[in-house]
This record gives C-alpha cells, sequence and structure tokens, in this order.
C-alpha cells in the first residue's frame, strides 16, 4: 500500500471502505518505517559498491606501482652492482671497500673522431649503441662489472665487488679477446669497406671502490691500479690489448694464452715498464 492508494480509499462512496482515522495512522506509520529502512538500504548499497570500486582501484594502482617499482630495481641494478644496489634499496650505507687484486680493462674506438666527421650525428649514435649492446651481451656471461662508458671509452672490472680469487685476470683475458672478434665482424653499412678498431688495456692490482654522489650514485673505482690500467690502453696499437706484467704474470699460470713481451715501453706518471700483448688462446 502507498500514500496514492491511502488516498483513493479515502474519497470511496462507499463509507465502509473508507479506512478509520486510527488505520490511516497505522498505515502511514508503516509506510514511514519502510521508508526509512529502504533509504538505509540505498545508502548502504552506494557504500558497498564504492567500496568495491575502490578496492579494484586500489588493487590495479598496486600493480602499477609494483610495475615501476620493478623498472626503478632494474635501473639500479643497471646503475650499480647488483649486491650494492640491495643494500641502498634497504637503507643501508655502502662504506667504500678496498679489493687486494682486481683486473680493470679499458678499451678505446680508434680515430673516434675521424670517424665522426664521416657520419650523421644519428649515424654516430646507431653506431656506438649497436657495438656497445653486442659488447653488453658478452659481459653478461661473464663475471665482469661495466664501470661506465664515456663516448667511445669503455671501462670494466673484475674481482669486485664480489671477489673472486684470480679468476678476474681469465674474465678480463676473455673479455678483451671477445671485443676484438666482435670488432673483427663488424660493418657499417653507410661506410663499406670501413673496419671499426679497439686499443685495449688491462692491469691488475688492488683497488678501492665506492658509491660517489646522492641524486645519480655511482660506483668509482679508485687507485694506481685504474690509472695505469689506463695507460695501458693510451700506449696501446690498433686491435691489439696491452697488458701490464702483473696481469701477464696471473695469465702465463694459466697456460691459455699466447702472450708476446712488447719490451719496455716508458709509461707518462710511471716511468719506464716491461710491457705485454695478449694475442689470443693457445691452439691444442
Amino acid at each position: 500500500m502507498t500514500y496514492v492508494t491511502i488516498i483513493k480509499d479515502s474519497w470511496s462512496e462507499e463509507t465502509d471502505k473508507r479506512p478509520t482515522i486510527q488505520q490511516i495512522k497505522h498505515i502511514i506509520g508503516t509506510l514511514k518505517d519502510n521508508g526509512a529502512k529502504n533509504l538505509m538500504d540505498h545508502v548502504f548499497s552506494v557504500l558497498e559498491n564504492y567500496a568495491s570500486t575502490l578496492r579494484l582501484e586500489i588493487e590495479v594502482r598496486s600493480r602499477e606501482l609494483k610495475e615501476e617499482q620493478k623498472k626503478s630495481d632494474l635501473l639500479l641494478e643497471r646503475m650499480l652492482p647488483q649486491t650494492v644496489a640491495k643494500k641502498l634499496k634497504l637503507g643501508k650505507i655502502v662504506e667504500p671497500e678496498n679489493f687486494d687484486s682486481v683486473t680493470i680493462f679499458f678499451a678505446d674506438i680508434v680515430k673516434f673522431t675521424d670517424l665522426s666527421l664521416k657520419c650523421s650525428p644519428i649515424q654516430i649514435i646507431t653506431l656506438v649503441n649497436d657495438l656497445y649492446s653486442l659488447f653488453d651481451g658478452v659481459i653478461e656471461n661473464l663475471n665482469v662489472y661495466k664501470v661506465e662508458t664515456i663516448g667511445d671509452g669503455y671501462l670494466c672490472v673484475s674481482g669486485l665487488p664480489i671477489r673472486n680469487g684470480t679468476k678476474h685476470v681469465e674474465e678480463i683475458a676473455d673479455l678483451a679477446l671477445s671485443f676484438m672478434d666482435i670488432c673483427d665482424k663488424f660493418t657499417l653499412p653507410y661506410l663499406p669497406g670501413y673496419k671499426i678498431s679497439l686499443r685495449i688495456g688491462c692491469n691488475t692490482g688492488p683497488c678501492v671502490a665506492g658509491v660517489v654522489g646522492l641524486s645519480m650514485p655511482r660506483y668509482c673505482l679508485f687507485g694506481d691500479t685504474v690509472n695505469t690500467a689506463s695507460r695501458m690502453e693510451s700506449n696501446s696499437k690498433p686491435g691489439r690489448i696491452h697488458i701490464t706484467e702483473s696481469t701477464y704474470n696471473l695469465l702465463s699460470e694459466t697456460h691459455k694464452y699466447n702472450i708476446e713481451c712488447r719490451g719496455e715501453v716508458i709509461i707518462k706518471g710511471k716511468g719506464v715498464m716491461t710491457t705485454y700483448w695478449l694475442n689470443g688462446y693457445y691452439r691444442e
């Protein structure tokens, strides 16, 4: 029964069909109670729908947040060694650490400035990206950490942040030989016949490593071992791998590599040094 029904019944011509005042009061009271219940049911229904929609929205946002967090973690791990990145994510301080024996690797594209003059800026960027992508693929299969690339320069290290005994010297030797092999096969479609050549230098010794910077943290290497490796690269020759005596001493113990003595070389800041060429592997 509704209010309209009460009004119609009250207008009836037949008096016995008209509701009494008491009946009308009772009916109106019942309608009021039902109306209140219907109103509260409606309010609760709206709230339940809102809560359900909110839960779905939270789930979607949470998934999006997790995906973005994964991307951030991946980027951080590309900028820093994985063990170091984990410490930083946990809010821990990464103290500078001394390593007694590591092998440093420097590589440089020979006559890169001259090559830049022969190519457009887009071609140069494409060249470096394609070449370094191949290099990065080699690193993924070795116990080597890529410290940084600056222009056409490529700096790597093995033996830190996770120590690997003297295995680091073999890892870097394998890296250097793989890079040379890649360059032998690398071609430039817009410069037919032009061959990319690397100059590589390696050195073995102690090193200090640590995180530098806050807004853009970098894992940096410090010490004379790093400087000497850089000198080995700058005093190398196109297509050759120039190594120090300390690197040679460890490599010679493996009996795996073909190494040639270069002789005494005057190295800036170091004086006269006996250095060596790493030519390849011994063929059985």
